[in-house]
């Protein structure tokens, strides 16, 4: 049983770790927009032992295994995405995850959607659910842009290249999907139809893509 401690009449649980150190740590994470690795916050000077008695506290969340938020700060506005991005640094966000960033469909996203070069070690993650998909070397270095998420930098696919990345794995993320996103960026002018045909050459689905282009112009 923890030690208590009086206040006000009233017993409550005296914290075993140091009030020093929990300051020190919340800054470093205050720092980070809130969110860090185990290994990054140790790698910035948090002691393990003020880290899991910080969460034993409630004064940090778990996102995801290793990953953690500071409670006295807001989430970030994709928790998800910014959680699996901590542990898979060298993904790039993708597919239908890369169109609700881009504000490209209709659909809710129940996985985050991670592009890996091909060869790349696969991450085991339990949670936040993710789905990997695996590009050649010139498709996943293609189109690359970053987005700033309660201020951590985000890796994700343009919107040109993300289209063509949905029409490559129609089969995964459903063929009404790719065109939704097709159609909606070419109404709001947020790519070309070059912009659009230059990728999915890359992706290797320029004939694939061309005839749905061709019906929007």
């Amino acid at each position: 049983m923890p030690a208590l401690i009086e206040k006000c009449g009233k017993f409550y649980p005296m914290s075993s770790v140091n009030p020093d150190a929990m300051r020190a740590a919340a800054a470093v994470f205050k720092r980070s927009g809130g969110v860090l690795r185990t290994s990054t916050a140790i790698a910035q000077g948090v002691h393990p032992r003020t880290l899991y008695g910080m969460r034993d506290e409630g004064l940090l969340e778990q996102l995801s295994r290793g990953v953690y938020h500071l409670a006295a700060l807001p989430l970030p506005e994709q928790p998800d995405v910014v959680a699996v991005m901590q542990r898979v640094p060298n993904g790039v966000i993708s597919l239908v995850s890369a169109l609700a960033l881009h504000g490209l469909t209709t659909q809710i996203p129940h996985t985050v959607d991670v592009a890996l070069e091909r060869g790349a070690k696969r991450p085991r993650i339990d949670y936040p659910p993710i789905r990997v998909f695996s590009m050649s070397s010139a498709s996943f270095t293609a189109g690359v842009d970053e987005m700033r998420i309660g201020g951590h930098p985000v890796p994700v696919f343009s919107v040109a290249k993300t289209i063509a990345d949905c029409f490559k794995f129609r089969s995964r993320v459903g063929h009404d999907v790719a065109v939704e996103a097709l159609r909606e960026a070419i109404r709001t002018r947020r790519a070309t139809p070059a912009e659009v045909m230059q990728s999915a050459r890359v992706d290797r689905v320029g004939a694939v893509v061309r005839p749905y282009l061709e019906a929007l112009q």
